[in-house]
């Protein structure tokens, strides 16, 4: 009923930029939050940031001031501007949203896209 598709990452140069775009689909009626996520080999998935409804942000410390959080609620869709990029940013972003409410009057509590790879060389 409801799909996160990830795009636009990939290769990139350390000092170098990329946005990541997350489109939910399906009868969806609202969504609560929306975030990014990101887990490098051998580490455990850590949040990079999340924005509400109502466009209040939350960054990781890691990632503050290089990484900017948007969203278009009526497009349902989230946004990561990453800039100044570091060999450390390379992981698999994740996507997700939080209180998903269906147009037919279902909801799912979390739903979680499927990965894109953002790589940062050296």
């Amino acid at each position: 009923q409801v799909q996160l598709v990830e795009s636009g990452g990939g290769l990139v140069q350390a000092g170098g930029s990329l946005r990541l775009s997350c489109a939910a689909s399906g009868s969806i009626f609202s969504i609560n939050a929306m975030g990014w996520y990101r887990q490098a080999p051998g580490n455990q998935r850590e949040l990079v940031a999340t924005i509400t409804g109502g466009s209040v942000t939350n960054y990781a410390d890691s990632v503050k001031g290089r990484f900017t959080i948007s969203r278009d609620n009526a497009k349902n869709t989230v946004y990561l501007q990453m800039n100044s990029l570091k060999p450390e940013d390379t992981a698999v972003y994740y996507c997700n949203a939080v209180g998903v409410r269906g147009a037919y009057n279902w909801y799912r509590p979390v739903v979680w896209g499927q990965g894109t790879q953002v790589t940062v060389s050296s």
